[in-house]
This record gives structure tokens, sequence and C-alpha cells, in this order.
């Protein structure tokens, strides 16, 4: 099954969402709505697997603490969060955000609270890309006489 534009949308910010510091997240969204908890943020593992060179057969690289947490709000929309990590208030506050994102204030949540995680992530990224880029040894082959 192809994942609609819908479905791919809300799996990005999902994911932005799980990724994104906790208080930076509560920064730019210190008001939360009122809500009914469906499954309250609980403290659970996973187990991570991981891949030889990213192809080759998987294998259990360890188990990793999450939280997750599903709530609904009074209009009815349902949000759902799994975060790394053991904060509760990070998964509510994620799970807010998912079922807000599903309403009408979506467009204002977009550039208000997702706009700036989004670059402050991209930001970090190539920040980090440039430090690796600055270890790289570029390696060359001098052409001998017997080979030309």
């Amino acid at each position: 099954m192809i994942p609609t534009p819908e479905i791919t949308a809300r799996r990005e910010w999902m994911a932005l969402l799980a990724r994104t510091n906790p208080a930076r997240l509560a920064a730019l969204l210190p008001d939360l709505p009122t809500h009914a908890t469906l499954r309250p943020p609980e403290i659970g593992t996973v187990m991570v697997q991981g891949r030889a060179g990213g192809t080759g057969a998987p294998f259990n690289l360890g188990e990793m603490s999450v939280t997750r947490c599903v709530l609904q709000l009074d209009t009815g929309e349902v949000g759902h969060a799994h975060v790394q990590g053991r904060d509760k208030a990070h998964a509510t506050r994620a799970a807010l955000l998912d079922a807000m994102m599903q309403t009408g204030a979506a467009a204002h949540l977009q550039a208000a609270v997702l706009g700036p995680l989004r670059a402050e992530e991209i930001a970090r990224r190539s920040a980090r890309a440039a430090r690796a880029a600055s270890t790289k040894v570029e390696f060359f082959t001098l052409v001998r006489g017997e080979d030309q």
C-alpha cells in the first residue's frame, strides 16, 4: 500500500516531534489544550535492530527506553506519540501536538512550532556534517613511471 500524502506528512511531523529537544518543544508550545487521556504516558523498552553495513542481516543491537502516550482533544482528534527516553511530559506534549495538527490550527502550528523545529534540526545536522567533513582525509594515487 502506498501511503497517502496526509499519512506521509503525519509520519514526518511525528518523527520530528520524537527527535526534538523536550525543553525546546515546551518553549514553542507552552499552553496545552484540554484533553482526555486515552493511554497515559507509560515508559517501556523496545528492541533496537541494526544491520551490518546497512544492508546485511538484521541483528538485535540492544534495548532502548521509550515513552508512549495517546490523548484525545475535546473536539475528538486523537494524538499519538512515542519518544525516546523516559520523559512523560515530552510524550504528552508530542501527542497533543499530533492531535492539534489534525485540526484547523494545523497551518499555524506548522509555522509556529514545526517550522522552527525543522530548521533547527537541519542546522544541527549541517553543523555535524561540517565537523565530520573537516576530519576527512583525501587519499590520492601517484602515477609511477612504469604505469605510464
